[in-house]
């Protein structure tokens, strides 16, 4: 199940069912999604966001960072239980005072949103590379380009990792959730499309 049709959403989407996944695509008007669906074949489908909650083994969570609170309270039973690939950045312009709600929590912008989804099984993930790098660089040949993962949960990280080399790149497993805060922006590794050699070095991840 994917949450949110934009750049990231969307493109992940397309990775997926590139590699054979089949994926729900969600936004509030799921019938603007329809185009999208299309161009995706038929393992893409759309729906309401707590459609895709129940669609999904594993949901992915991509939307503004201001948009969880009221995503929480609408589909937190639904997600219960799941993991939740969360690809959600703060960004003050955009989400406002959110935004700095989040940053000051002890861990980082993740460990906020995983404390309104408290039966859910929280995993840092995506949020780290630009979409356009993601539709051009994915299975390219050689080092491939490195998605941070930080989780509490040892067995919620081996399946994110699993479905971020379906997408095309090299997992980097880098720890607890409140590491996640070592890859946000202002970070050395944020948007810059290193290899996953280079975000492992740069992490000191295993």
């Amino acid at each position: 199940g994917i949450i949110g049709a934009g750049m990231i959403g969307s493109t992940v989407a397309r990775l997926w069912v590139d590699a054979g996944r089949e994926v729900r695509i969600a936004t509030r008007h799921p019938e603007a999604l329809r185009e999208l669906a299309r161009s995706l074949g038929p393992k893409a489908s759309v729906g309401t966001p707590r459609e895709a909650a129940a669609f999904g083994e594993v949901v992915l969570l991509a939307v503004p960072l201001k948009a969880v609170p009221d995503l929480a309270r609408d589909l937190g039973p639904a997600v219960e239980g799941k993991i939740v690939l969360d690809t959600g950045n703060a960004y003050e312009r955009r989400d406002g005072k959110t935004a700095g709600e989040a940053t000051r929590h002890p861990q980082g912008s993740a460990g906020w949103a995983a404390a309104l989804f408290p039966g859910a099984r929280w995993v840092k993930a995506f949020n780290t590379v630009y979409f356009k790098t993601l539709e051009a660089e994915a299975h390219r040949e050689g080092d491939g380009v490195g998605i941070a993962l930080a989780s509490d949960e040892p067995a919620a990280l081996d399946v994110a990792a699993g479905l971020v080399r379906d997408a095309g790149f090299d997992p980097v497993i880098v720890g607890p959730l409140a590491r996640g805060r070592e890859f946000e922006p202002g970070t050395p590794v944020y948007n810059t499309g290193m290899t996953g050699v280079e975000v492992r070095k740069a992490l000191g991840a295993g």
